[in-house]
């Protein structure tokens, strides 16, 4: 597993961002996949306390396998283009928690689709030396023409200044809002896009990351409601 310091200034992250996006390769996959995992974490906006996970299935139909949660503290700011920093040191420690690692990762949130290309999945794809795609419900830079109402519809995501394609806008559900999906580290944008397309099961989100989205918010809501119990009794 690849490391650097987290708990650095926001002006020394982005230099990290610019030195680990030399080391993003987007290329076919290598490896069979027989596990895929989504990742997600939870939070209110602006704390300091997240919750994060991973929902780890068996490829392709999508059963159930492992999965592991940590309730975590962040010191770093709440800063666009940053998120990484805040999230990827406890899904780290999910992580680690695994029985069964998986062979791919399916991350809520952006691949190369980043200003600096390095979205939270190519970050964490780098750091676990794993295939990692991103599959997010917003764009977080970039312009694309809306797909139409069809399940299925595609648009290309593309680089505003150079036009280079930079992710896939996909309807995953008709009249749905599309999802954005970018390769993040050892794999390409067709295998990221054929991906999430195999996950979708009648939601808007693909299985993994949908799981993920579940585990991690049920986790979080027992440990409020445990806050609250003990303040209850206090």
């Amino acid at each position: 597993m690849n490391q650097h310091a987290w708990d650095v200034p926001p002006k020394r992250a982005i230099e990290i961002q610019q030195q680990l996006r030399t080391q993003v390769r987007l290329q076919p996959l290598d490896r069979e996949v027989r596990f895929i995992a989504g990742a997600d974490v939870s939070m209110n906006l602006y704390s300091n306390v997240l919750y994060a996970g991973f929902a780890v299935m068996s490829w392709p139909d999508l059963a159930p396998v492992d999965h592991a949660v940590v309730e975590d503290v962040t010191k770093f700011p709440y800063v666009p283009g940053l998120l990484s920093f805040r999230e990827i040191p406890a899904l780290l420690k999910a992580w680690a928690k695994l029985t069964t690692k998986p062979d791919l990762v399916v991350v809520d949130g952006m691949g190369i689709a980043h200003p600096r290309r390095l979205g939270i999945a190519s970050h964490l794809g780098v750091m676990l030396d794993v295939p990692a795609l991103g599959c997010g419900k917003s764009i977080l830079t970039g312009i694309c023409r809306e797909p139409d109402s069809r399940a299925g519809s595609q648009s290309p995501l593309t680089d505003r200044s150079t036009g280079e394609v930079i992710g896939m806008a996909l309807r995953t559900k008709a009249r749905a809002n599309p999802v954005y999906i970018s390769p993040g580290h050892l794999i390409t944008l067709d295998e990221s896009v054929a991906i999430v397309s195999a996950c979708l099961r009648g939601y808007r989100l693909p299985e993994p990351t949908r799981r993920a989205h579940e585990l991690v918010n049920d986790f979080r809501r027992r440990a409020l409601g445990s806050e609250t119990d003990r303040a209850n009794v206090a």
